[in-house]
């Protein structure tokens, strides 16, 4: 099995994969999406690009790059300057926050995510496309929605929409030619095994 913990590295790209602790939903109310993605940019967006993701009740799926240039991060006496410790210290701090919003909601105590969420490097470009795919279509594997296209919580729709975004919209359709090859793509295609090596699944 390949190592699901390595190093996040400056200039890579990873599928990025957390679920709930022990299994359980990380979101219980239609504005929990939201307020986690809020959550996310307000940690991560100095630190990584988003390409894609999907958020399902008991875990999410992200495919980001860890940006070239990381600035330092204090914590608390240290300074962190690697980049993995920079970018996996902002997700510690971004699952702590949303955890504590959540538990207040729920009225609930102890851990939310599981502690270490997992990640694949993606090393071949050819995969990039089948990845997004299969990160869009998450839904439909999972039996919890009829048409991924329509699911509100992933950036299916969001890669078409004209409207601004710290999501990488722009790259991601000029890596499929255009938003038509994008959209066709996603119809056509849903046989993963020639990327199987790059999905995490929800053991």
């Amino acid at each position: 099995m390949n190592n699901l913990f390595i190093p996040l590295q400056a200039g890579t790209f990873y599928h990025i994969y957390n679920r709930g602790n022990n299994k359980e939903n990380i979101f219980y109310k239609a504005e929990n999406y939201n307020y986690f993605l809020r959550q996310y940019d307000a940690y991560l967006s100095d630190y990584v690009e988003t390409y894609c993701y999907c958020l399902l009740s008991n875990h999410f799926h992200l495919l980001i790059r860890v940006k070239d240039q990381i600035s330092p991060l204090p914590v608390g006496k240290k300074i962190y300057t690697l980049p993995n410790q920079v970018v996996s210290e902002q997700f510690r701090r971004f699952f702590t926050s949303y955890a504590k919003a959540i538990n207040k909601q729920e009225n609930r105590t102890g851990s939310l995510f599981q502690k270490n969420f997992k990640r694949k490097e993606v090393t071949s470009g050819t995969y990039f496309d089948n990845l997004v795919n299969y990160i869009h279509t998450n839904p439909v594997k999972h039996g919890i929605w009829d048409d991924f296209r329509t699911y509100p919580h992933s950036s299916y729709q969001r890669m078409l929409w004209d409207t601004p975004s710290k999501l990488f919209k722009t790259t991601v359709l000029q890596w499929f030619g255009s938003s038509e090859s994008y959209t066709t793509f996603h119809s056509e295609n849903s046989d993963f095994d020639n990327i199987k090596d790059l999905i995490i699944e929800d053991e």
